[in-house]
C-alpha cells in the first residue's frame, strides 16, 4: 500500500502542472485583465483615482491625461505610456508569461500566493477568512444529504417496484433535474419577503448583532440564516446517493449468502444490517470525501451569490469578474490540490470498507 500511495502523490505532480498550465495559457487571451480593469477604472472616472486595496497606488502621482499612447490595452488612448508601464510592473505583465508562470509555479510549491490585486491582504488570508462559510455549507450538505439518502435508499430497495419505489423515485428525479438555485430563487420569493412570507433572512450566515447574543440564541440565529439555503441545496444533493445505494442494496440481496443467511432463520433486519449493509455501503461509504468535496467546492457557488453567503464561491465568482488572478490561480491551485488528494483519500477508505480490495496488487 506504501508503494501504491507513493505512486498516486508523485502522478499529482504533473496532473497539477497540467491544470495550472492550462489554466494559466486560456487567461493570457481572455480580455478585460487587471490592467485593463485599473484603466477602465480610471478612465471612466475622470482619470483622477487611485488604485486601492491590496493593488498599492496607482502610479504613486498624477499622471499626463495629454499624453498619447499606442497601448495594447483597449481605453488607454491618452494616458502617460510611463503610468501603464507602473500598472504592467505592480500586477507582474512587465514579464514574459513563461517567466511568470515559472515564478507562479515556485511560489506556489512553497505555498505562497502574494497578495490579492485589488484587496490589501494577502490571498491565504483570504481564503482561510472566507472559508468558515463554505466548510459550514458543506459539511451540513454532505451531512443531510447522507442522513436522507441512506435510509431512503434502503427502504427504496427493500420496498422495490412498489408504490412508495415509484413515487419516491419521481420525487428524487425532479430534484435532480432541478438545479439548486432555481430552488434557491424559488424559496426566496416565498419565504424571504418576496411576493408571500418574510420568515427567513436573505442575506448573510449570522445577523449583525449575532456577537451580542447569548449562545442559544446564536445557534438559533445561525440555523435562520441557513435554513434557506441548505434546504435549497439539499432539493438536488441527495439523488445520486438516494439511487447509489438502492442499487447497491438490490445487487447484494439478491446474492447467494443473503439466501443463506434468511435459510438460517435470520430477521430481516439481521440479514439487511447484519451482512448486506457492509458490502452494499462500500461505494457510498468511500465516496464520502468526494462527496463533500463536491458540495464544498462547487455546489455552493450560485447559491452563495443568491443569499449573499461570504463564502469560496462568492470569492471565486468576485475575483474572476474582477480579474484578480492571484485569488483565482490560488483557489484553482489548493483546490485542485485538495482534490487531487481526497482521490488518494476516497481508494484508502476502499481498503478501510473492505480489507479484500489492495490496490498494490492490482495491474498498473
Amino acid at each position: 500500500m506504501g508503494a501504491y500511495i507513493l505512486r498516486r502523490i508523485l502522478l499529482m505532480i504533473p496532473t497539477l502542472f497540467g491544470i495550472m498550465a492550462i489554466s494559466f495559457a486560456v487567461i493570457q487571451f481572455a480580455p478585460g485583465g487587471p490592467v485593463e480593469q485599473v484603466i477602465a477604472k480610471l478612465t471612466n472616472q475622470g482619470g483622477s483615482d487611485r488604485l486601492g486595496g491590496g493593488g498599492g497606488d496607482a502610479g504613486g502621482s498624477n499622471f499626463d491625461a495629454a499624453g498619447d499612447v499606442g497601448s495594447k490595452y483597449r481605453g488607454a488612448q491618452g494616458l502617460d505610456p510611463e503610468f501603464i508601464k507602473k500598472l504592467e510592473k505592480q500586477f507582474g505583465f512587465d514579464k514574459p508569461p513563461l517567466e511568470r508562470f515559472g515564478m507562479m509555479l515556485w511560489n506556489y510549491a512553497r505555498f505562497d500566493f502574494g497578495n490579492s490585486y485589488f484587496r490589501d491582504i494577502s490571498v491565504l488570508d483570504l481564503i482561510l477568512e472566507k472559508m468558515p462559510v463554505s466548510i459550514s455549507i458543506g459539511l451540513w450538505i454532505t451531512l443531510l444529504s447522507y442522513l436522507i439518502s441512506i435510509p431512503l435508499g434502503i427502504r427504496k430497495a427493500v420496498k422495490d417496484g412498489s408504490p412508495f419505489d415509484v413515487w419516491t423515485s419521481g420525487v428524487v428525479i425532479v430534484g435532480y433535474a432541478i438545479p439548486g438555485f432555481l430552488f434557491g430563487i424559488l424559496l426566496m420569493v416565498l419565504f424571504a419577503g418576496g411576493s408571500f412570507w418574510d420568515w427567513f433572512p436573505l442575506r448573510g450566515i449570522v445577523s449583525d448583532n449575532w456577537d451580542q447574543l447569548s449562545w442559544p440564541a446564536r445557534i438559533a440565529d445561525y440555523f435562520w440564516h441557513m435554513t434557506l439555503p441548505l434546504t435549497a441545496l439539499v432539493l438536488s444533493a441527495f439523488a445520486t446517493t438516494t439511487l447509489l445505494t438502492k442499487n447497491s442494496f438490490l445487487e447484494e440481496i439478491r446474492k447467494q449468502y443473503v439466501v443463506t443467511a434468511r435459510a438460517k432463520g435470520l430477521s430481516e433486519r439481521q440479514v439487511l444490517y447484519g451482512h448486506v449493509f457492509r458490502n452494499a455501503m462500500l461505494i457510498v461509504i468511500a465516496g464520502f470525501p468526494g462527496a463533500f468535496i463536491s458540495a464544498f467546492f462547487t455546489g455552493s457557488l450560485l447559491i452563495e451569490n443568491i443569499f449573499s453567503l461570504d463564502g469560496l464561491g462568492l470569492l471565486g465568482f468576485r475575483s474572476v469578474v474582477e480579474r484578480d488572478y492571484p485569488v483565482v490561480f490560488a483557489n484553482l491551485y489548493i483546490f485542485s490540490l485538495l482534490g487531487l488528494f481526497v482521490g488518494l483519500l476516497s481508494d484508502l477508505m476502499y481498503t478501510w470498507v473492505d480489507p479484500r480490495i489492495d490496490f498494490e496488487r492490482r495491474d498498473v
